[in-house]
């Protein structure tokens, strides 16, 4: 048996599940509506920095929605360009539903070590403004078994911590909501 600090599910806590829908708009009135969930806080045309999808570099037109369910956060995920990356793959083999779930670490070179021992393999990564980074490793499972791992920069994490507050909140109106 692996010894437990070596175990992906040993690295953090999930905090995040992320969808990439086939119709963004009708997503979020799912979440919003029947679910209950939002506000939804549109951040468009994320600029994360070197890029790499597969190894390769890629330049990756995305928007994200993000909202809290409790302490889960919901994120959706919108692709604008045909650039190579984990949400057009998804997308081009005909997938919806549940994407990817996401854990924050603080030290994300341990966190690599610890999934390539257990076989999983880095699908995409880049780096995040603000002195943060993140990788997207397929632990090979089928549906769902993407897995982010982030090492968030003080700014985002604030900036988590707002939404989840706005959506404690939230009086079910105007449920999405753009920043910056």
């Amino acid at each position: 048996m692996t010894a437990p600090s070596s175990l992906i599910a040993q690295l953090g806590t999930v905090m995040q599940i992320a969808f990439v829908p086939k119709d963004f708009d009708a997503t979020v009135r799912h979440w919003t509506e029947t679910m209950g969930v939002g506000p939804f806080f549109l951040l468009e045309h994320v600029g994360l920095l070197n890029t790499k999808h597969q190894g390769v570099p890629s330049e990756i037109d995305f928007s994200i929605a993000i909202a809290y369910w409790g302490d889960i956060q919901v994120e959706l995920v919108q692709q604008h360009n045909n650039a190579p990356s984990i949400y057009k793959t998804w997308l081009d083999e005909g997938r919806e539903g549940l994407h990817h779930v996401c854990i924050l670490v603080d030290d994300l070179a341990k966190a690599r070590a610890v999934c390539a021992a257990a076989g999983a393999t880095v699908a995409q990564e880049a780096d995040v403004p603000g002195g943060g980074a993140v990788i997207y490793v397929d632990t090979g499972g089928g549906p769902g078994s993407i897995l982010e791992i982030l090492q968030p920069p003080q700014s985002s994490l604030d900036g988590f911590a707002y939404i989840r507050e706005q959506c404690r909140q939230w009086d079910g109106t105007d449920p999405l909501r753009r920043l910056g």
